[in-house]
């Protein structure tokens, strides 16, 4: 059994590191979440900006896009030229992504430097893919709204996930101290 574990150190650390750290993060967020219910920014400010700067990429693009606080749940409503097109509620702000992309690239560390800047980066990335996943899936509810099972199931969780897949990519071959090891 030690044999075995002596073998398999390197997969042990990486998954009790991953672990403790999306454990600690999620349990962060909650707390976020728990406090920060009830303030100005409805549900949570994360979601309330997400849901702003959704309606502001729209109206950039030329549409009447309008988001307002729902009234009967914790989601912003989404109205595209007069009509109540989405909610967007507390995990579409990729939030739940984001920590999925932390731990991992914690687990997988390279240098401190290079970890903390791939964190800050890697979010700012996924937080803006996300942001414009949204808009074009606002815009493909709108324009088509007979397939919006597969716009909403389908293809932008595989976006999302597969911005987040890239990225752990890159920075396993780039930057992690396995890259470094070999």
């Amino acid at each position: 059994m030690k044999a075995l574990f002596v073998k398999y150190k390197g997969v042990i650390k990486f998954i009790l590191v991953f672990l403790v750290v999306y454990a600690a993060l999620t349990f962060m967020y909650k707390f976020y979440l728990q406090f920060s219910s009830g303030n100005k920014f409805y549900p949570d400010y994360i979601t309330h900006t997400l849901a702003k700067q959704t309606e502001l990429v729209l109206t950039d693009l030329g549409y009447n896009a309008r988001v307002e606080a729902h009234a009967n749940e914790p989601s912003m409503k989404l109205i595209l030229n007069g009509n109540f097109l989405a909610r967007i509620i507390e995990g579409c702000n990729a939030v739940s992504v984001i920590i999925l992309f932390i731990s991992f690239v914690i687990a997988f560390s390279g240098t401190l430097k290079n970890t903390l800047f791939f964190i800050i980066f890697g979010s700012v990335i996924i937080y803006v893919v996300n942001l414009l996943r949204i808009v074009i899936l606002s815009i493909g509810l709108y324009k088509y709204p007979q397939h919006s099972h597969v716009l909403h199931s389908v293809i932008f969780p595989a976006i999302i996930y597969g911005i987040l897949f890239l990225l752990w990519i890159f920075w396993v071959n780039r930057f992690s101290k396995l890259k470094n090891n070999e």
